[in-house]
């Protein structure tokens, strides 16, 4: 659509079309539809609903979004809906505020979770380097941790490749 400046210059006579200030398509409605934009039912928050911290997506199951925190898995979000009473089945946007309180709260005063989960890992895991046990060491190396092997593979914790200059072979003469 022009800007009503360009109009002026152009000449262009745009009063029947249906995109003009007039006629103008409003979110959600296709071109001359005229059906209302019906993505989000009454009373619903068209925003992810917040748990401690993290946004969940709004279209998954229940079930699946509380794996979204950092800590919970689908063992202990199992564990959680069962708790407080909810079906796993429900979608996060189905859910009511008044439904979000009762597994916030079960969740903050049962599990450690996000940041303090996060912090705790790493402590430990600064601890064992400090101490030098045989996988502080194996921290401080970059190398895996768990008794995988590293002639091959483990390249996730080794990082990139790095050429070595190898032995040269003798030439004939």
């Amino acid at each position: 659509m022009l800007h009503p400046s360009r109009r002026a210059l152009t000449g262009a006579d745009h009063s029947g079309d249906p995109r003009s200030e007039a006629g103008a398509l409003t979110p959600g409605m296709g071109r001359g539809s005229g059906a209302p934009d019906l993505r989000h039912n009454e009373g619903e928050c068209p925003t992810m609903a917040r748990l401690v911290g993290v946004d969940l997506p709004r279209d998954k199951r229940l079930e699946i979004a509380l794996t979204y925190i950092y800590g919970i898995g689908r063992t202990r979000a199992q564990e959680i809906l069962q708790a407080t009473g909810i079906s796993g089945d429900l979608r996060v946007h189905q859910l009511s505020d008044t439904e979000l309180v009762p597994m916030r709260d079960y969740i903050e005063s049962t599990f450690k979770i996000e940041g303090d989960l996060r912090r705790e890992v790493q402590a430990d895991i600064r601890r064992k380097i400090e101490i030098g046990c045989y996988q502080g060491i194996r921290h401080r190396k970059g190398l895996p941790v768990h008794g995988q092997r590293t002639q091959t593979n483990a390249r996730t914790r080794k990082g990139k490749k790095k050429t070595v200059a190898g032995k040269k072979k003798p030439g004939k003469k």
